[in-house]
């Protein structure tokens, strides 16, 4: 049976079948408290507003950049609609971005965490290695022009990269970071099997036997973790629907 709906607040590289080694961090509970913000937030979209529509601007002004930076949201629209592109699309940032308008009141530098979320698949061939490194340069070489400080890039780049799963989350933005990346897990049964598909359509050209051998060994490294959510916030809300879809996936 599956476990009661989330929270109506609304909630995904663990897409990528060549990373088949990466999933093996483990998470501890409570490892990063939710703690008061020490930075100014990104204003709450308006009513009626997508985030897509209302976060660009007030995160590039609060993260110190001149300008309006809009020659480079636009560029990266163009890159999440690239043809290659069928689950790391728009739709993607549409809902990591949703996400981020939930919780980004829980973030301790709102607009470096917005920004971060619109980076992270700024890069994205297929195949192709590197990519979240790439995002990651490319968001750092647009907020260093834009006259950002150097800590507040790196704290950019820092996020982008924390999306590897490479290692455990070194703070509390990092494990938002990679939980809204990670919260297309526990969508509803239509979405996530809608997820699945997009997914082997972007590596389409993948043998078959191949990309469920490998697909398969990432579910379930997954599933073999303690909690598949950093933080706790994510963890409450989530971790039971996704260890629902995980195994409805694998079996």
């Amino acid at each position: 049976m599956r476990p009661a709906k989330y929270s109506e607040a609304r909630i995904d590289d663990i897409h990528d079948p060549e990373n088949v080694s990466l999933h093996q961090v483990f998470y501890k509970p409570n490892q990063f408290g939710a703690q008061q913000n020490m930075l100014p937030t990104v204003r709450r979209s308006p009513p009626n507003m997508h985030p897509l529509e209302s976060s660009w601007a007030p995160a590039w002004a609060g993260i110190g950049a001149l300008g309006d930076g809009l020659n480079h949201r636009q560029a990266l629209l163009s890159a999440y609609n690239e043809g290659h592109r069928v689950y790391h699309s728009q739709q993607h940032l549409e809902e990591c971005l949703e996400f981020f308008d939930e919780v980004q009141r829980h973030a301790e530098d709102a607009p470096a965490l917005c920004l971060a979320l619109w980076y992270h698949d700024a890069i994205y061939p297929i195949p192709g290695k590197d990519k979240k490194e790439r995002s990651a340069r490319l968001a750092a070489k647009h907020l260093l022009a834009a006259g950002v400080a150097p800590e507040r890039v790196r704290r950019v780049e820092a996020l982008i990269l924390a999306i590897r799963h490479k290692s455990v989350p070194q703070d509390h933005d990092q494990c938002l970071m990679v939980d809204i990346n990670l919260a297309i897990l526990a969508a509803p049964d239509e979405r996530f099997d809608e997820y699945e598909q997009q997914i082997r359509q972007e590596y389409r050209k993948v043998p078959g036997f191949l990309f469920r051998l490998r697909r398969k060994a990432i579910l379930r490294s997954l599933l073999k973790r303690p909690r598949i959510y950093a933080s706790e916030l994510f963890y409450e809300r989530l971790e039971d629907i996704a260890r629902y879809n995980l195994r409805r996936a694998i079996a």
